[in-house]
């Protein structure tokens, strides 16, 4: 197969021995040590292709989160100051690598709460419906949560979410959202649009929109314009300063790989750093460091998006998150997005393979337009192939009615898992 889009190799080639060379090659195979791999009962490591849904626990974690319980075994309350990492400015020392994983400015980034929650403080600022301006405008098979956020704003707010929410939807027979039927919802009802917020990749499609094209569009009509990066984060080089979004919020349990239903990161873009016109609710972890422990002062915001915050953060997520950005910041994001584009490429190759009618890979061939994800639709098919191929050692997501969401992360997973995972769907097809 002629594969120019990865820029760095001509030929993939269907064989184990193909696959063992690649990695041998690879020049990120070493951060693969540095994850613990589930274990099947015969010893051997299962195919763990779901770091869309939770990533991989990094070797390093256990200890740092074991620093600062002994910290506070040690300390006690002292240890918001004399803890080995000071508990009190503990979320300072994830803000630079996750600005530079997200592409943003240290001053437009912050670790606090978690995804729905950063995504509701972000409306409280960002929709300010009106009579004439009042439509939220979001993908039709966006995230439910994300739905259930933006339609409990619109009533908040007083409105019919079925009047407001404008639900960006494929065309007839395909699964795609086309750039130009965005750019065409915007031109025609930009005026009555109060916010535009997309899944910037798409969970279920694995869709990566462009989001500065999208921004430009929007606030060409006066939108305001936010993004889900859930799927993003740690995934694809967001670059979200450049990208001109008012916000993005993101989890850090996916592709960050922080554990289970660890805090999530938000970004506001510095041109709202110092706007105090902006209305938001307010917390003491927002207020002006220097006299936060006044407590009888007024609210006075953080110079930016830290002004959002609003208490003080569960120090033991952060350990975990800091322990996996120390990762990202020796691997580089650039880096890992090359390496996640070869190797995606080569499972979409090895899906191609099969020569099955039945599936279809419904994620964009372009791999600018996708992340490291494949959402493989199987015609006809219903969870009992899914279970199958979970009895052969793959881990990875079913959704209903018939599509299993494979994502090979750059940090952790081989060129041999890929092949391995499409020998065994090949193998249970039949």
């Amino acid at each position: 197969m002629d594969n120019n889009k990865s820029n760095t190799i001509t030929t993939f080639i269907n064989s184990s021995k193909f696959a063992e060379e690649m990695d041998q090659n690879d020049p990120m195979r070493r951060f693969r040590s540095k994850f613990h791999l589930p274990i099947k009962k015969n010893g051997e490591p299962y195919v763990y292709l779901c770091g869309n849904s939770l990533g991989l626990q990094p070797r390093s974690t256990r200890e740092a989160i074991e620093q600062e319980l002994k910290d506070w075994e040690n300390y006690g309350v002292e240890g918001h100051f004399h803890a080995k990492n000071p508990w009190m400015p503990y979320h300072e020392f994830l803000t630079n690598a996750m600005a530079n994983l997200v592409g943003a400015k240290p001053v437009e980034v912050v670790v606090m709460n978690t995804l729905s929650v950063n995504l509701h403080l972000m409306m409280v600022s960002f929709y300010q419906p009106t009579k004439k301006r009042s439509k939220i405008l979001i993908e039709f098979d966006a995230f439910p949560s994300d739905k259930y956020a933006v339609e409990s704003q619109i009533k908040f707010h007083g409105f019919d979410p079925k009047e407001c929410l404008i639900e960006l939807k494929a065309r007839e027979g395909e699964e795609l959202i086309r750039m130009e039927d965005i750019e065409k919802v915007i031109e025609e009802q930009g005026a009555e649009i109060a916010l535009i917020m997309i899944g910037n990749t798409n969970y279920y499609t694995g869709q990566f929109f462009d989001m500065k094209k999208i921004t430009e569009l929007g606030h060409a009509k006066g939108c305001k314009v936010g993004f889900d990066c859930a799927h993003g984060a740690g995934n694809v080089e967001l670059n979200l300063h450049d990208s001109g979004a008012d916000f993005a919020v993101w989890c850090s349990y996916k592709y960050i790989n922080s554990g289970p239903g660890s805090l999530g990161g938000c970004f506001v873009h510095e041109r709202h750093s110092n706007d105090n016109s902006l209305p938001k609710f307010a917390g003491w972890w927002g207020h002006n460091k220097d006299t936060r422990f006044g407590m009888r002062d007024g609210f006075d915001p953080i110079l930016g998006v830290e002004s959002w915050q609003l208490s003080n953060p569960p120090i033991l997520s952060m350990a975990a998150i800091l322990a996996s950005l120390k990762i990202f910041e020796e691997a580089g994001i650039s880096n890992l997005r090359k390496k996640a584009i070869q190797l995606t490429s080569y499972l979409e190759f090895l899906v191609d393979k099969i020569n099955d009618d039945r599936v279809k890979i419904i994620t964009p061939r372009d791999p600018k337009e996708r992340g490291s994800q494949l959402s493989i639709q199987v015609k006809s098919a219903d969870k009992s192939l899914f279970d199958k191929i979970s009895e052969k050692g793959v881990i990875a997501d079913w959704r209903e009615p018939d599509v299993i969401r494979i994502a090979p992360v750059a940090l952790y997973n081989s060129y041999m898992d890929v092949f391995r995972f499409a020998k065994i769907l090949k193998d249970e097809l039949i």
